[in-house]
């Protein structure tokens, strides 16, 4: 009976341990809560070859996964802790020291890490020591086990372990929904610029889009104390805030955004009208130093991405998003400003929550991903996608429409083949797209006969390079192939 009580002992006390440290950080730093910094420490730690398949497998599942993960093994510890306390009374400080170092550890460890983020881990794993002190004093050795006041104690841990636990979900939601109302008092000025008119259908809605980074929580801004920093090799620095902003001439564009770890014919490809401030006009404002040809922007969770200087530069749309889809930035989508840099993956060219953006050199400084192995140079490959017929589908014989999306940001669309088994390659109609930076919408009317078909897509973009075959995987510099699918027609 002294075996599991010492299990229950330790998950209760952990439980009411984590609860509180939870409540402190969602009242204060999100991030320092021990869960979250753990969760944060081991996706650093991750190879890349299990990142992209985490991203590939699970989609937006995986920070949720992940957490659950973290508290498994958390839950996991504690029990054997209250086990081996039973027995060795030191456990019951050394367990959930260990635990506490463990969390305050990670959490400095986050890039944009402050000095108090220690103190939820700490405060945890203190209030932690003591309810498992308190449980397991009924279960010494030696002494008669009262059942009854153990499961009494057990009963009072594990309800403030709840209410600790609902306290942190709640703080959270009040906090979010005090960025929501925020989000939702700006109104964005019109465009000076507002760009090439676009179909409604070429747009992915703002709740569609896809989102893939490494924040387990969508960072807490303060609009009313968040600026922006441009720093590093300029003639001059500046401190922009929210408002300086929105009082600089802005443009609307719609722009078609890529991750690299998009898969052939994945759904990590997006187009929105995005509405901010020109970027290149800026940095001239400020003076590039010659020979800085990196622009590192820094998230407010301190992401970094670094960007060429002569992407941004060399004339494209490249700006500080303020607006998605004619609406203030969706808070996971980067609220209150993020880069949009066409034509470049979103690890070198979109950096959301933005904090700071400084000049350097790529000798200098390796950004996050890029340390990782990423490609420094990441220009978007050109792709095409079948998305009707789905993978798989059953049809009915006679005239099937096969249509997608093709893009080759920065370059554009100049045709769409698709190919119906092994037969010649036939040409797609395309439908109108605003610029070359967007996604092309095309059609081909299939003239389907009954039976087992495999229907692929390849497209050439306006240089007239054409979609590779060669198969190879996101890692280091996005994916290629022709995306292929089969259907079954019915007679």
């Amino acid at each position: 009976m002294r075996t599991p009580a010492g299990a229950v002992a330790g998950l209760l006390a952990a439980g009411w341990g984590v609860g509180v440290a939870e409540v402190l950080a969602a009242a204060t730093r999100p991030a320092a809560g021990p869960l979250v910094a753990v969760g944060g420490a081991v996706i650093d730690a991750t190879p890349t070859a299990v990142k992209e398949l985490a991203v590939r497998e699970l989609g937006t599942s995986d920070k949720p996964v992940l957490l659950t993960v973290v508290g498994v093994m958390v839950a996991l510890l504690a029990a054997l802790a209250g086990v081996v306390a039973v027995r060795k009374r030191i456990m019951i400080v050394a367990g959930p020291a260990v635990l506490g170092v463990a969390g305050a550890g990670a959490a400095l460890s986050r890039p944009a890490s402050q000095a108090y983020d220690v103190v939820p881990s700490i405060v945890g794993a203190a209030l932690a020591a003591v309810a498992l002190w308190w449980l397991l004093r009924r279960a010494a050795p030696g002494v008669r086990l009262d059942r009854r006041g153990f499961l009494r104690a057990a009963a009072l841990v594990a309800g403030g372990a709840v209410v600790a636990s609902g306290a942190s979900v709640a703080v959270r939601r009040a906090a979010g929904g005090a960025r929501a109302r925020a989000r939702e008092a700006v109104r964005l000025p019109a465009a000076a610029d507002a760009g090439p008119p676009v179909r409604p259908e070429l747009l992915t809605p703002n709740a569609d889009f896809y989102r893939v980074d490494t924040a387990l929580t969508v960072p807490r801004v303060d609009l009313d104390g968040w600026s922006l920093r441009v720093h590093g090799m300029v003639s001059r620095e500046a401190r922009l805030s929210f408002e300086d902003l929105l009082a600089m001439p802005l443009i609307e564009r719609p722009v078609t955004l890529t991750c690299v770890s998009n898969e052939v014919g994945g759904p990590y490809a997006g187009t929105a009208r995005w509405l901010g401030v020109p970027l290149a006009p800026l940095l001239r404002s400020l003076g590039v130093s010659a020979g800085a040809d990196q622009l590192v922007a820094r998230s407010v969770d301190g992401m970094t991405i670094g960007t060429p200087v002569a992407t941004l530069l060399d004339g494209r749309d490249a700006m500080l998003a303020v607006g998605m889809n004619g609406e203030p930035l969706p808070l996971e989508h980067g609220f209150p400003v993020r880069m949009i840099t066409p034509g470049v993956y979103g690890y070198a060219g979109s950096c959301k929550w933005l904090a700071s953006l400084e000049l350097t050199t790529f000798d200098r400084f390796d950004a996050y991903w890029v340390e990782r192995g990423w490609a420094v140079q990441a220009p978007v490959k050109t792709g095409s996608r079948i998305d009707r017929p789905r993978p798989f589908a059953q049809v009915k014989a006679g005239v099937v429409t096969v249509a997608g999306v093709a893009w080759a940001q920065g370059r554009g669309i100049a045709s769409v083949e698709v190919r119906v088994d092994d037969g010649p390659w036939r040409e797609a109609e395309l439908l109108p797209a605003p610029s070359a930076d967007t996604w092309v919408q095309w059609r081909y009317a299939w003239q389907a006969g009954a039976g087992p078909h495999s229907l692929a897509v390849r497209a050439t973009d306006r240089t007239g390079a054409v979609q590779t075959q060669d198969r190879a995987t996101p890692f280091p510099s996005g994916a290629t192939g022709w995306h292929t699918i089969s259907v079954t027609v019915g007679a």
